[in-house]
């Protein structure tokens, strides 16, 4: 469609957006885990047994809770970002693994699995113009 056609002229104000939104909801889903304290990590972290990590479950959880707010944020702003990309691709990897060995299947691990598909190709897309890293 020809009216929409200039909207290609604006890929790095598009990026910014998806940046924006997904950095922020990071933040928000990240935060609560976060000042949840040892308990909310080690609960967060058990569910790392279903990729074979058994061991430290307070340890994976706070890194968890970290990636998705810490890692959120620097998402939004576009700094380290492809490996804060990697870390967050990584995090969604183990979040649908969680949501599969707990019996949730596909509808309950598809936003996850989602999440983990755009970060994958953002890390080869990059954060655009309009961020800290400035690509």
């Amino acid at each position: 469609m020809a009216l929409l056609s200039g909207l290609g002229n604006y890929k790095n104000f598009g990026l910014l957006v998806l940046r924006a939104g997904l950095g922020a909801l990071m933040i928000y889903h990240g935060y609560p885990k976060l000042i949840g304290g040892p308990e909310m990590w080690g609960q967060l972290g058990a569910s790392t047994k279903y990729l074979g990590f058994s061991f430290l479950p307070t340890v994976w959880g706070l890194l968890a809770a970290l990636t998705e707010t810490v890692g959120g944020l620097l998402f939004l702003i576009g700094f380290a970002f492809r490996p804060v990309s990697i870390l967050l691709l990584i995090n969604m990897i183990f979040a649908s693994a969680m949501h599969l060995g707990n019996g949730d299947g596909m509808q309950g691990a598809a936003h996850a699995i989602e999440l983990a598909f755009v970060f994958a190709g953002m890390i080869f897309i990059g954060p655009g113009k309009y961020s800290v890293d400035k690509r």
